[in-house]
């Protein structure tokens, strides 16, 4: 419930609307990631990192972060005038999410006074780079299967161990970790630390991996002997799976705190509907076939009901039947409609949907394509939709396990 008045809130809207016309970034003349997970290149950072900084410093990021660690203490809502004005001005994105949604909310609700000193006003700024170190190459989401160790050794503990799909991992300058610190005993769960850890530092050596987009932006990480403090410790040592799973329900969306700004470049299916104005099937429009246009009517309505749900999610008395069903479930069906609705979107492009980025001949120069190859990894990150799926069924259908 917010204090301001309906009349506060639309002069605020016009402002940030004025300043994200005002201030929108010329075209660079190179590609932009349309996520933070392709952000591949030093001069792809530095112009992100900038526009990033930019926001912050006219104080439309972190709004709702306290003041004294480099937020703006007001109400959530103005945050979120602020996001849904850098979609409908289609500015780029904020690209230091690991630490915007994921690492800065969990610091800000457990962490001590010292760290949230210390890191908090680096990830608004952009500054300070954040990326994960949860996968490991031999056991993909079963996180509880990590075998990356650390060992305690006086004021230090000793790092070793491998890391996968460590996004930005060669530009960060610390990673969210999890690493066994102790015997998987009782439960495999057990025996995990979390840290904040440092990445510039001896016995580090991320290595970047070129996605099928032609792209880099993700990293597999080998530590090697790598001493981090003591005190970057997140929580107790042993209960690093509680941590982690805090920091998941960040990444998917169920719990608030992010500082907010626009994470991806949005696909909707009013852009998808104007682009296919173009296209032609058998010399007709394609817009004219009834199929084609029975599919968008069900991408248009599917589209509605993702933003209804997230509305109706901040109101408990409209969750009452399945309680946490919307904030858990989100993730996965805003991930799998972009992934059907880019996959139509190439489908139905016909022989050019065979055509990318770089093709003169590629409808909108292959944006529907790069887009639909870049959506695997949100359908994989945070936990796959198989995952996703079994949360739903377990943690609100309550069905068991097995």
């Amino acid at each position: 419930m917010t204090t301001a008045s309906q009349q506060e809130l639309d002069d605020f809207r016009a402002q940030v609307s004025a300043w994200m016309k005002d201030n929108k970034p010329a075209d660079p003349g190179f590609l932009l990631p349309q996520t933070f997970m392709e952000v591949g290149s030093e001069r792809v950072l530095e112009f992100l990192r900038e526009w990033q900084h930019k926001i912050w410093s006219a104080g439309y990021l972190g709004m709702a972060w306290p003041k004294e660690y480099g937020g703006g203490g007001m109400e959530p809502i103005f945050q979120n005038i602020v996001d849904k004005e850098m979609k409908r001005h289609a500015v780029p994105i904020c690209f230091n999410v690991i630490g915007l949604s994921w690492t800065g909310p969990l610091i800000n609700d457990i962490g001590t006074e010292e760290a949230k000193k210390k890191y908090l006003k680096g990830i608004l700024s952009a500054e300070d780079v954040w990326c994960q170190g949860f996968s490991e190459p031999d056991h993909g989401s079963d996180l509880g299967s990590v075998q990356c160790r650390a060992e305690r050794d006086g004021d230090d503990y000793v790092i070793n161990g491998t890391k996968i799909w460590t996004t930005m991992g060669n530009y960060a300058k610390y990673m969210i970790l999890l690493a066994r610190t102790g015997p998987a005993e009782p439960r495999k769960y057990d025996g995990l630390s979390f840290f904040l850890a440092p990445m510039h530092i001896d016995g580090v050596d991320p290595r970047p991996i070129q996605k099928m987009t032609g792209e880099y932006g993700f990293c597999e990480t080998f530590f090697t002997d790598a001493r981090i403090p003591a005190s970057t410790l997140m929580g107790k040592e042993g209960n690093g799976w509680k941590v982690a799973m805090q920091t998941l329900q960040y990444e998917r969306g169920a719990e608030a705190g992010a500082a907010g700004g626009l994470m991806a470049v949005r696909t909707v299916v009013s852009d998808l509907i104007e682009e296919l104005r173009h296209v032609k099937r058998d010399g007709e429009p394609v817009l004219h076939d009834p199929v084609v246009r029975d599919r968008l009517v069900q991408f248009l309505m599917e589209e509605k009901s993702l933003s209804l749900g997230e509305r109706r999610q901040a109101h408990a008395a409209l969750n009452s039947d399945y309680p946490w069903s919307l904030a858990l479930s989100g993730k996965l069906r805003a991930s799998e409609f972009a992934r059907e609705m880019r996959k139509f979107a190439v489908s139905v492009q016909g022989a050019h949907g065979s055509l990318y980025v770089g093709d003169e001949d590629a409808l909108a120069g292959g944006f529907w394509q790069r887009a639909y190859f870049n959506n695997f990894s949100t359908t994989i990150g945070g936990g796959t939709s198989q995952v996703q799926a079994n949360i739903v069924g377990e943690r609100v259908l309550g069905l068991p396990k097995d």
